[in-house]
């Protein structure tokens, strides 16, 4: 074996040892599309197999395919060395602080917690505003009368009371829902006539670690999971709308105190 066949040898031999350590599934098929090598990587029988089933024989099947990729053309093992170094820098990246703690159900950060990245919302740049209320309901006419309870209230406690169709901040409403209920410090759920919507945002309010106060018509709308929460129950008319705005008093003198 010549000089150079056996460093090449050596380094084929570094890399796999740090492939079989740190090689995902993902990164196989990152290779295979920038080595243009999808074939003999994708279409191994073995491969991506033993590694997702963490089998015996992986090992010896990532040096074979290394064994092939660099063999096909001298630049590849280059690349590969190229591909390893710029996954070591990412994986030496220190890990970075929960930036932010935003429940307003733990008065404490818990010693455990959830890091969580969410595909369908961004994580706003705002922090939680201590003095905000939001309110979860249908958009429909015929609740305007409970709205307009909750707001009295508030306005008599000086909290601010929103509603997503009172801001306009995204172009998509759900992520001004989501902006809402993560800024805010509780958050009211109006399960009358069980509208998706409003399951869906009291899942994300809960997500959140949100203070939560169900209100609804009638119990029996509310899931049979969260009726240990004591939701408010109160009548759409006049006299109905006004023992909501006594209840939500009480309640809400001693959540915004």
């Amino acid at each position: 074996m010549t000089r150079q066949n056996k460093q090449r040898t050596l380094r084929l031999f570094a890399l796999h040892e740090f492939i079989v350590d740190h090689f995902t599934k993902s990164d196989w098929i990152k290779l295979a599309y920038l080595l243009d090598a999808v074939e003999l990587i994708e279409g191994h029988p073995r491969l991506l197999r033993s590694l997702d089933f963490k089998d015996d024989d992986y090992e010896g099947n990532s040096l074979l395919i290394l064994s092939k990729l660099i063999t096909e053309s001298h630049s590849n093992l280059y690349e590969i060395e190229r591909f390893v170094e710029a996954k070591k820098l990412t994986m030496n990246r220190p890990v970075r602080e929960i930036p932010d703690f935003i429940s307003t159900v733990q008065v404490n950060m818990p010693e455990r917690v959830i890091t969580f990245a969410p595909d369908v919302f961004r994580i706003p740049e705002k922090a939680v505003e201590s003095n905000v209320l939001s309110v979860m309901m249908p958009f429909e006419s015929r609740f305007n009368g409970t709205y307009e309870a909750i707001r009295n209230v508030c306005a008599r406690l000086r909290i601010e009371c929103k509603r997503a169709d009172d801001i306009w901040d995204n172009s998509i409403l759900i992520q001004d829902v989501f902006d809402l209920i993560y800024t805010s410090k509780a958050v009211i759920t109006d399960f009358t006539d069980r509208n998706p919507n409003v399951f869906y945002e009291t899942g994300v309010a809960h997500t959140l670690g949100k203070i939560v106060i169900p209100i609804t018509q009638s119990v029996g709308d509310i899931p049979f999971d969260l009726r240990h929460h004591r939701a408010l129950t109160y009548l759409p008319n006049a006299e109905g709308l006004l023992k909501l705005e006594k209840d939500l008093e009480k309640k809400l003198s001693k959540v915004f105190s």
